[in-house]
């Protein structure tokens, strides 16, 4: 519907009733800012999530293996969270490069 229809439309009713559809049409416009408002925090939430865990599993990757190619990393950073989780913990026992590519090969496609 274009905004020409819509105040061609808009003009025809009634001034008390043009009142209340203002009412509906700003309910309707609040509720959708809280929701987007909602998910925005939501989402912020799990990506500072998913980087503390990505950050985590670098510096323990570092510390076992003294770093790491920039194609491991890239597939590090490519992990779900619940991966990451799994990774940084698996971690304990690694002690090269190699373990990763184990890992990470039995899990996903590097």
């Amino acid at each position: 519907m274009s905004f020409l229809y819509f105040q061609a439309e808009w003009s025809t009713i009634l001034p008390e009733e043009q009142e209340g559809l203002m009412e509906i049409v700003t309910s309707w416009m609040e509720q959708g800012i809280k929701q987007g408002i909602k998910q925005g925090i939501e989402q912020g939430i799990e990506q500072g999530r998913r980087q503390a865990e990505v950050s985590l599993v670098q510096r323990q990757l570092n510390r076992c293996c003294g770093g790491i190619s920039p194609e491991l990393d890239l597939a590090v950073r490519q992990l779900s969270i619940l991966q990451l989780e799994e990774l940084s913990e698996a971690l304990l026992d690694f002690t090269s490069e190699a373990d990763l590519v184990a890992w990470l090969n039995e899990r996903t496609e590097v």
